[in-house]
């Protein structure tokens, strides 16, 4: 199996998933000054079952986190999961305390 390779497509407002420079997968995003909402996850029929999904939410994840200006809205179902699976992400979510 192919390696997944994450990027992050500001001029788009998505993170995107490539395996051998075919588009797997893709997470949509809109801004606020404090916010950014995850509103759409999608992975290709082709590369399901490949970690595609798990690859694009943890790189967005700790690129939110890198950044520090913005919380996380996880208005998309996959992403609000997958926060729930790896609750160490939880503390990036909007209207979550921040643990000490």
């Amino acid at each position: 199996m192919s390696e997944v390779k994450v990027t992050h497509n500001k001029d788009e407002a998505r993170y995107e998933a490539r395996i051998d420079d075919a588009l797997a997968g893709f997470i949509e995003y809109r801004l606020t000054d404090q916010i950014i909402v995850m509103s759409h996850t999608e992975v290709d029929q082709t590369f399901e079952g490949q970690g595609v999904g798990s690859a694009l939410a943890r790189f967005a994840l700790d690129d939110v986190e890198a950044d520090g200006k913005r919380r996380v809205l996880p208005t998309c179902p996959f992403i609000k999961g997958w926060i729930h699976k790896h609750p160490e992400y939880a503390k990036l979510v909007y209207g979550v305390a921040p643990q000490p």
